[in-house]
């Protein structure tokens, strides 16, 4: 039992998977993090692993940028590997001053430009929300550790060069705490399965000041976000 993009057998992928969109750092994840990590996954180069976390079995699985991306693995590994928990742990760009680099962004919902999800619902709207119990748990987490954290909406947008640059100030005048690309269809595809699923975000660069990480600060600047969602996801 495979996918056209999933080369695991049956019983490789725990219930739990964290849904990185970079691949490697989806490797440095299970590098850092897991016990006894095992690859499951190598097909496209979109790497996926298993091990433990505190004793909990879990698993992480790239998915590449944009909501179709993340819709596809999202999709296989629910509907073919029984995926129950997903949490996506990646960046964001701030459009809030007070949200600064490195802070969490815990997405309690998920606005989004996509036509993926309108086209899903005929034109009609469709409010993307996180699983309640994960969020609570992943801002829980994030407070006793004295991270800075942030629990709001966020805007997962199709587009990542804008060409009206200033397009995001109507979205802050909204209150929408950050931009990323694919919270609101993991959102919707967890609804439509029965799972739970939450993102929580690095801030990696803000349009308010400009300032931003560089790529090796993005890359390896994870721990907090990844410490709040295995926390989040392994809680009872």
């Amino acid at each position: 039992m495979t996918t056209p993009h999933l080369a695991a057998k049956p019983g490789d992928i725990a219930d739990i998977v964290l849904l990185p969109g970079d691949p490697l750092r989806a490797k440095l994840i299970a590098e850092r993090f897991f016990d006894n990590p095992q690859c499951y996954n190598e097909v496209r180069g979109m790497y996926g692993f298993t091990g433990s976390y505190k004793g909990r079995r879990v698993s992480v699985q790239g998915t590449g940028m944009g909501i179709p991306s993340i819709s596809i693995y999202a999709h296989e590994l629910m509907a073919t590997y029984g995926a129950k928990t997903l949490v996506r742990v990646g960046t964001c760009g701030a459009i809030q001053a007070q949200v600064g680099l490195r802070d969490l962004v815990v997405a309690q919902a998920a606005s989004t430009d996509s036509s993926l999800i309108s086209t899903r619902f005929k034109g009609m709207s469709f409010a993307p929300t996180a699983d309640f119990d994960l969020l609570r748990r992943a801002w829980q987490s994030a407070v006793s550790r004295g991270f800075n954290v942030h629990v709001g909406n966020v805007l997962s947008t199709d587009t990542f060069y804008d060409e009206e640059p200033d397009a995001w100030k109507l979205w802050a005048r909204y209150n929408v705490l950050a931009l990323e690309m694919e919270a609101a269809g993991l959102y919707t595809l967890a609804a439509r399965h029965g799972a739970r699923a939450l993102a929580v975000l690095m801030v990696s660069d803000s349009l308010v000041t400009h300032q931003k990480l560089s790529p090796d600060e993005r890359q390896t600047g994870f721990v907090d976000m990844v410490t709040a969602a295995l926390d989040a996801a392994i809680a009872e």
